[in-house]
């Protein structure tokens, strides 16, 4: 490798590796919580790994790099390799799992409403379990999803603020989570 090359692979997997530095830290913060919920728990680990992860093979490459070790390369370019074709796989699976999820057109909202049973199977399945509804709608509870979207309103009758009624909360453009948390109100 040449000299400009190998100055330059040292200087971006020594940006990688202080960019890993926070992601670790995040997942070692959230382990540490005392009062951990079902989304912390389940968001902590893969966060920890991802840490771990980039900072080793961003070490690897910045050692290589620097002390011209072509082994070290060669592990880091096999390691490098493997994290794409995860990262494809996810994405992959990510689509293939929610390729068929349309909206449909509902009279009175200007919101799409979804079916469950528009989606994957393997989707369908992981969220009609009771235990992982369970964990989403606690996941949604503790995210106060819900409570985000209460808006205040003006009675016409009294000129008081009070909760916004059902027709103006249906008149709203709602973000995908909140037609989610809409959805669980509805199944809960």
């Amino acid at each position: 490798m040449h000299g400009g090359g190998s100055k330059m692979l040292g200087v971006v997997n020594f940006i990688t590796f202080l960019a890993s530095i926070p992601v670790l830290g995040g997942g070692i913060w959230l382990a540490s919580r005392a009062n951990s919920t079902d989304c912390i728990r389940f968001l902590q680990w893969p966060i920890i790994i991802i840490g771990l992860a980039v900072m080793v093979v961003s070490l690897m490459g910045f050692a290589g790099a620097c002390y011209r070790q072509t082994w070290l390369l060669r592990i880091y370019l096999f390691a490098m390799f493997f994290i794409v074709v995860a990262l494809l796989f996810f994405i992959v699976f990510a689509f293939a799992v929610t390729d068929r999820g349309e909206g449909q057109v509902v009279m009175n909202r200007r919101f799409l409403e979804y079916q469950l049973s528009d989606y994957n199977g393997w989707l369908r399945n992981r969220v009609a379990d009771p235990e992982y509804w369970a964990t989403i709608s606690a996941c949604l509870r503790d995210g106060r999803a819900c409570a985000s979207m209460r808006r205040p309103a003006r009675d016409p009758n009294t000129g008081m603020l009070v909760t916004e009624p059902p027709v103006m909360f249906y008149g709203r453009n709602l973000s995908p989570i909140q037609r989610i948390a809409v959805c669980s109100i509805s199944i809960s």
